[in-house]
This record gives C-alpha cells, structure tokens and sequence, in this order.
C-alpha cells in the first residue's frame, strides 16, 4: 500500500463517516435479494441433484457420491 492510498481512504472517512451509519435505525422493508427467486433456484437444483443420485447408477455410471 502506498502511504497517499492509505491518506486518501483516512480523508473519505471523515467525510462520509456519518453518511455509513445515517441508516444503521431504519432496516429496508426488502432485502438486498430477491429471496423468492433464490428459494426457487434452490428448489431446482435440490431436484436437479435427486434426480442425477438416482439416474447415475441407473446408467451404469459412477455413483455422484465419492
């Protein structure tokens, strides 16, 4: 690191400080994450997952478990 580098990100500090903890009293009513979608995508690759478990001894392949 070059000891400007470190200056500059003091400086910012200082100015924005109070900018970082304004917000710390009011939680967003939505999380940052559309947690729907996240749910729905989970679901499909647990299923995607069961499936291959079963089809891969199935075909004479390796088992997915090593």
């Amino acid at each position: 690191m070059h000891p400007s580098q470190i200056t500059e990100w003091k400086r910012q500090l200082q100015e924005r400080a109070a900018d970082v903890f304004s917000t710390a009293g009011t939680p967003s009513s939505e999380p940052p994450v559309d947690l729907k979608a996240l749910h729905v995508k989970i679901s499909q690759l647990t299923l995607e997952n069961d499936f291959l478990e079963g089809a891969l001894p199935k075909a004479g392949l390796l088992s997915a478990k090593r």
